[in-house]
């Protein structure tokens, strides 16, 4: 599928080439507006993404509303590819083509993101802020340099994982279950750099492909390997299957939960599915303000996160994927105030490959989007966290991911 999905893009790069080089004024741009696309599995597999978009549009609108950028609003087209890069090929060449955007913006997934990034940079739409944090996104700016990705790249992830392990249980016998794709390698891949030496304690590897309907026999084999440090690689559906088939086989291993799926919400979903036993200690990490965690309750960033989802309608208040959203429309929005009174395609990868910004009111205080001509790792900071009564709890400190 991934193969025959490549070669679909590369000939619609060829196809659309002229697109990139029409003449006066950057499409999507206008004395009062800007135009940009995004494809977001709103249906699917992995639905419970599209809180990041909600939540990245509930944004624009509090934007547009103190008047925009340089008295431009900004227009947000999103699109339902369900999960499916062949969907998001399409969808990703009508958005370039018939709507003509300014740029593709926090497109999720990493397949997807792949399956249109040759296109995207033959005809030099900036592809700005790539939901995935697969490493290839901050890695291969020189053979892509109209594409940067934005979260903490899985690899890196992995490696935090990795090393955490080694250090605290240094005799586990370790399983994985990952996602059959660039996503879920990168991130074994991680771990496994991150053991080091004690990689040999992957007792099992269980994979599973984004269109099984479940892992329950994955989880057994898992659980018949003796394993007791899990690692999920996998996505909030088959995260909380995980939890759930573990409970009726009545095994409780250390879990180790990646990023993508440990919002609180997802977690509460996976507790109520289980129990607090279940559910407990699990550990993750964690580089956005969890809305559910009361330390946050007066803080000036989750004040206006709930303000902005209230007034303008971004779906559940208490989704930690909607402050990803945010964060990442924040990032966009001050790229776009850099990017000059009359931006330029060429003018907005420029500003977006040279940021530094202090001031994101939805990440960990400490955390500074930074990226450099030779650094499309916007984010590179996090901390630990594990799951405790119910809640996420961080522990020690800042640490580079890379």
């Amino acid at each position: 599928m991934r193969t025959k999905t490549y070669l679909i893009a590369g000939m619609l790069a060829a196809l659309a080439l002229a697109a990139g080089a029409s003449g006066a004024g950057s499409p999507g741009v206008t004395a009062n507006e800007v135009l940009i696309g995004a494809t977001t599995p709103l249906s699917g597999p992995a639905s419970a993404y599209q809180s990041v978009a909600r939540g990245a549009n509930a944004y624009f609108k509090y934007v547009n509303a103190k008047g925009g950028v340089n008295k431009r609003k900004i227009k947000y087209v999103n699109r339902d590819d369900a999960y499916d890069p062949s969907k998001t090929v399409d969808q990703t060449r009508e958005l370039v083509q018939q709507d003509k955007v300014f740029a593709i913006f926090n497109s999720l997934g990493t397949e997807h993101n792949l399956a249109t990034r040759s296109y995207l940079n033959a005809v030099k739409v900036p592809q700005l802020f790539v939901a995935s944090g697969a490493t290839t996104f901050g890695k291969a700016y020189k053979q892509y340099p109209w594409t940067i990705g934005y979260q903490p790249n899985y690899q890196a992830e992995g490696t935090i994982y990795g090393r955490y392990v080694a250090k605290t249980s240094p005799k586990a016998r370790i399983g994985v279950l990952y996602q059959n794709d660039d996503y879920g390698k990168d991130l074994l891949n991680g771990l496994r750099r991150g053991l080091g030496a004690k990689q040999k304690q992957i007792v099992s590897k269980q994979a599973y492909e984004v269109t099984d309907d479940q892992v329950q026999s994955q989880i057994a084999k898992l659980k018949a390997a003796k394993v007791n440090a899990l690692l999920l690689f996998a996505t909030p559906k088959f995260a909380i299957q995980s939890y759930v088939y573990a409970a009726k086989l009545g095994w409780k291993p250390k879990v180790y939960v990646n990023a993508v799926s440990s919002a609180a919400n997802i977690m509460g979903l996976s507790t109520a599915a289980t129990s607090k036993k279940q559910t407990e200690g699990s550990i993750s990490i964690v580089f956005l303000k969890d809305p559910t965690d009361p330390k946050w309750t007066k803080d000036p960033g989750i004040k206006l996160y709930r303000s902005i989802m209230k007034h303008y309608k971004g779906g559940t208040p208490n989704d930690v994927y909607a402050v990803y959203g945010m964060s990442v429309a924040h990032t966009f929005v001050e790229t776009l105030k850099r990017a000059g009174k009359t931006p330029s395609r060429s003018s907005i990868m420029k500003a977006a490959t040279h940021l530094t910004l202090k001031n994101d009111p939805f990440l960990l205080p400490g955390i500074t989007v930074r990226t450099t001509g030779s650094d499309h790792f916007p984010l590179d900071q996090a901390k630990l966290q594990r799951y405790h009564n119910g809640h996420w709890v961080s522990f020690g400190g800042l640490f580079r991911v890379r």
